[in-house]
C-alpha cells in the first residue's frame, strides 16, 4: 500500500467536513470529477469505503471517521512544520505569544518583565486573535506559546495553570436581572451570548448554526452588552479592568470558575518557551501570594 499524499488528505478532509462533493470542490477551487476520482483512489489504496454515497446524501463510514481524525492531525503537523521551519530560519527569531487582548488576568506586563531577564529570552511578539483561537495558533506553528482560558481544546499541547478566578455575567445595566445580586444560569433564559448561543447553556455552549459573531473585540462586545443585544461571561479580572456605567456584572451561582493557563507544544524544545513558562508560573505564584496576604490583612 502506497502512503497517502498531503494533497489527498486535504481533498478527503474537505469532502468529510462538507459531506457534499460539490461544496468540497468549490472550497478547494477545483472541478468535482477529479475530486471524486481522488477519493476513489484513496479508497482503493486503503481498501476501505470512506463514504456512504446515495443520491440524497454523503455520509462518513466508521473508517472515514477514523481517517478524518488522523488526517486533521497530520495536516496540522505539516502546516506547523512549515511555519516553524520558516520562523526558525528567520534572521531575527522571536518568541510568538498568542493571546486574546485583555484575557491575561492582568499578568502579562509582569510576565514579560520577568521573562526579559532570562538569558534564554528572545524578543517577544504578541499574536492577537479571537476567543479560543490561541491553541490552534500554537498547533499550526503560528505561535510558540499561548495564554488561554480553560476549559479549552488542548490537543497536542502541554500547559501550566496560572490563575483561577470566578466568572461573572455582564449585562445591560437596564436589564431587569441587574436589580438582583445573585443569579443562576437558568435566569439567563432568552438571552444570547456573542456567538448566538443561549446564555443559559453556559460559556462553553456551541455557536448556533449560521450565526456570525457580531463583535471581534471586548470594546465591541461591551457596546453590544450595553444595548441589551447580548450578555457576556467575563472573568473577574476582565470585569475589574472594564468598568462601564451601562454594564452590570453579576455573579452566577452555578457558573464554574475559569483558569488562565500557559500552553505550548508537547514536543517543544525551545529554551525561550521554557523561559516564558518559568516567568509566567513565577509571576502567577507571586500574584496569588500577594492576594492571599491582602485577604488575610483585611480579615485580621
Amino acid at each position: 500500500m502506497n502512503d497517502l499524499e498531503v494533497r489527498q488528505l486535504r481533498y478527503f478532509v474537505a469532502v468529510a467536513e462538507e459531506l457534499h462533493f460539490g461544496r468540497a470542490a468549490d472550497r478547494l477551487g477545483m472541478a468535482q470529477p477529479p475530486l471524486s476520482r481522488t477519493i476513489r483512489d484513496i479508497e482503493r489504496q486503503l481498501d476501505v469505503t470512506l463514504f456512504e454515497r446515495t443520491t440524497r446524501q454523503v455520509k462518513l463510514t466508521g473508517a472515514g471517521e477514523v481517517l478524518l481524525r488522523d488526517a486533521r492531525t497530520a495536516l496540522e503537523a505539516v502546516t506547523a512544520a512549515a511555519h516553524r521551519a520558516r520562523h526558525a530560519g528567520s534572521a531575527s527569531p522571536r518568541l510568538r505569544i498568542a493571546l486574546k487582548a485583555d484575557i491575561d488576568g492582568g499578568l502579562l506586563p509582569q510576565i514579560l518583565d520577568a521573562y526579559s531577564t532570562d538569558p534564554a529570552a528572545l524578543p517577544p511578539e504578541l499574536v492577537l486573535g479571537g476567543f479560543g483561537a490561541q491553541p490552534q495558533a500554537v498547533r499550526d506553528g503560528l505561535a510558540d506559546v499561548a495564554l488561554v482560558l480553560r476549559p479549552v481544546d488542548d490537543r497536542g499541547l502541554d500547559g501550566e495553570p496560572l490563575l483561577t478566578e470566578p466568572v461573572l455575567v455582564a449585562m445591560a445595566a437596564t436589564d431587569p436581572l441587574a436589580a438582583r445580586t445573585q443569579l443562576c444560569l437558568a435566569d439567563l433564559a432568552g438571552r444570547s451570548l456573542p456567538n448566538g448561543a443561549p446564555a443559559d447553556d453556559g460559556p462553553t455552549a456551541p455557536p448556533l448554526p449560521g450565526v456570525t459573531t457580531p463583535a471581534s473585540n471586548l470594546s465591541e462586545i461591551f457596546s453590544l452588552v450595553e444595548t441589551g443585544s447580548i450578555v457576556f461571561f467575563a472573568p473577574v479580572s476582565v470585569a475589574r479592568r472594564n468598568p462601564r456605567p451601562g454594564v452590570a456584572y453579576r455573579p452566577v451561582s452555578d457558573l464554574p470558575n475559569c483558569t488562565l493557563a500557559v500552553v505550548w507544544p508537547q514536543d517543544a524544545r525551545s529554551p525561550a518557551v521554557a523561559a516564558f513558562v518559568r516567568a509566567a508560573v513565577a509571576v502567577a505564584h507571586q500574584a496569588h501570594a500577594h492576594a492571599e496576604t491582602h485577604m488575610h490583612s483585611r480579615t485580621a
